[in-house]
């Protein structure tokens, strides 16, 4: 059996595991069984996809992603960026971004880099949202360029959504490159 053969092997043991199924019987294991524990079978789920990258990769070990270049975006790729007319948050709208560009290379643009950059400029501020907590909200310059905030309804009780519109959106993608050289300059 070569090495990667092992590999696969043992990654068919773990995603039974992860799967709650004993790898030896193929019976489903008991309900109370340890291997049921939710963060164990994240853990069997975790190591089973790197197991399939290592697969997919030949046996090589993927390399860790602290050597990809800093996040930089062509003005063409901009131009393909997919707006909504909908509002959508800061998550969605780098999330956007980064579909535009080769993660596995490059580092992609996070929400907080966006969050930092509008503090930094005024448009966001952090203000207390309740229980004790603060969360970053628009300012009145914020609101001008078409940051809102909405308070909604989740699993955990009542939190305050910030939004963009399609200007908020514009006003972002525009300044992406000033928000990448912030973020290398940290």
């Amino acid at each position: 059996m070569t090495e990667l053969e092992k590999i696969a092997y043992a990654k068919g043991f773990i995603d039974k595991l992860a799967n709650g199924i004993n790898p030896l019987s193929g019976q489903p294991v008991g309900e109370n069984d340890v291997v049921n524990n939710i963060r164990l079978s994240r853990c069997f789920f975790y190591v089973s996809d790197i197991l399939r990258q290592v697969i997919d990769a030949g046996g090589i070990v993927p390399s860790r992603r602290s050597d990809r270049a800093d996040f930089e975006i062509s003005r063409d790729k901009l131009d393909e960026f997919p707006f909504s007319t909908d509002p959508i948050t800061v998550t969605e709208l780098t999330k956007r971004l980064n579909s535009l560009i080769n993660t596995e290379v490059m580092k992609p643009l996070s929400p907080r880099s966006v969050n930092e950059w509008l503090m930094s400029i005024g448009a966001l501020s952090e203000e207390p949202v309740g229980n004790g907590r603060t969360g970053k909200l628009p300012t009145e310059d914020g609101e001008g360029l078409g940051i809102r905030a909405e308070e909604r309804s989740g699993k955990y009780g009542s939190y305050i959504a910030v939004l963009y519109d399609r200007e908020a959106q514009q006003f972002v993608v525009d300044n992406v490159g000033t928000i990448a050289e912030m973020k290398r300059n940290k």
